[in-house]
């Protein structure tokens, strides 16, 4: 496997962030990990490995390439040089980091978690990283997150809202929308040519045809029917509850859930470890580790650096995908 030019995002400070890329890049050799830089404050960045990893020095770098090229020896920084606030560094990372991949100079880049009540109150107006990157990087249309573990894919039609809100939000141009962008991505990103999409029920028993609910029958059959007539591989709705287990896993490439909990227990409880989160829909890759700053162990060196590795590896992948897509 290629191995791709990214850049990791110091997420807040105050997190541990900066540990578990420290960590992933102790294991560049055993874990075979693609080259990366960290886009971050230097200071913070140097005294908080020092604090727990005395044998690793970083190096202030000027560009990706000269990151890249010290990797094996140094852990590589690129200091964006603005932002005077924990807040306003966390932002000018990210800020960094999406330019460096809409230039091209970076393959992917891998956020570390943000606080987002803390840039909340700084003035930070999208609700979360996703929406800052579409925005970032012009993107026209909504960006849509998805979940990944080894052997799962999910992809939540609805994120961060109220229960009581999803059935109102269900709707047909919503569901295609991100039924036609996860297609897209799963071939464009994970090299499936024709990938296998299934949708989950709303309702319990997928709505029992229409006694449990209609948004099964009025919303989510009727598209599944359209999507197909398209040429697109959809099936569904199925049972939430019978859709995750070993065997059906096995017969298709990502569910498409109707809100939170329902794409994310099944991840965490496959996984809790490696779960990662991928942006679709934008024009870069970006991947994450699927877990919060867990500010309640930062800088007691015990964070577990699995998810980012994950995401690591997940960007790599992508990236190598992405370039042979193109090149082809």
């Amino acid at each position: 496997m290629s191995r791709e030019a990214l850049v990791l995002t110091m997420g807040d400070p105050a997190g541990i962030g900066i540990e578990i890329a420290t960590k992933a890049w102790i294991a560049r050799n055993s874990e075979d990990i693609s080259p990366f830089v960290m886009i971050g404050n230097a200071l913070i960045i140097d005294v908080q490995i020092n604090q727990l990893f005395s044998d690793v020095a970083i190096k202030v770098v000027h560009s990706v390439d000269e990151g890249i090229a010290c990797f094996n020896d140094y852990f590589p920084v690129l200091d964006p040089s603005f932002g005077t606030t924990d807040a306003g560094k966390t932002l000018a990372a990210i800020e960094v980091a999406t330019q460096l991949c809409m230039d091209g100079l970076a393959a992917a880049m891998v956020t570390n978690p943000i606080h987002k009540k803390r840039l909340y109150d700084a003035g930070f107006n999208h609700p979360g990283h996703t929406e800052f990157l579409a925005d970032l990087t012009n993107s026209p249309n909504k960006s849509i997150m998805m979940f990944a573990c080894p052997g799962l894919k999910v992809v939540p039609a609805t994120i961060h809202v109220p229960i009581e809100q999803v059935p109102d939000l269900i709707t047909e141009e919503l569901l295609e929308y991100v039924i036609r962008t996860t297609a897209n991505d799963l071939t464009t990103r994970f090299g499936i040519e024709t990938p296998r999409i299934v949708v989950a029920g709303l309702n319990p028993h997928a709505g029992e045809n229409g006694s449990i609910g209609k948004q099964e029958v009025n919303i989510l059959k009727p598209l599944v029917k359209k999507l197909n007539q398209d040429g697109l591989s959809v099936s569904g709705p199925y049972p939430a509850d019978s859709l995750f287990h070993a065997a059906a896993r096995q017969k298709f490439d990502a569910a498409i859930c109707m809100y939170h909990d329902q794409a994310l227990i099944p991840i965490k409880t496959i996984d809790f470890d490696r779960g990662v989160n991928i942006t679709l829909g934008l024009p870069i890759i970006r991947t994450s580790p699927d877990h919060g700053t867990a500010e309640d162990i930062a800088g007691k060196g015990i964070a577990n650096p699995a998810s980012l590795i994950a995401a690591i590896n997940t960007a790599r992948e992508m990236a190598a995908v992405s370039k042979e897509t193109n090149n082809g």
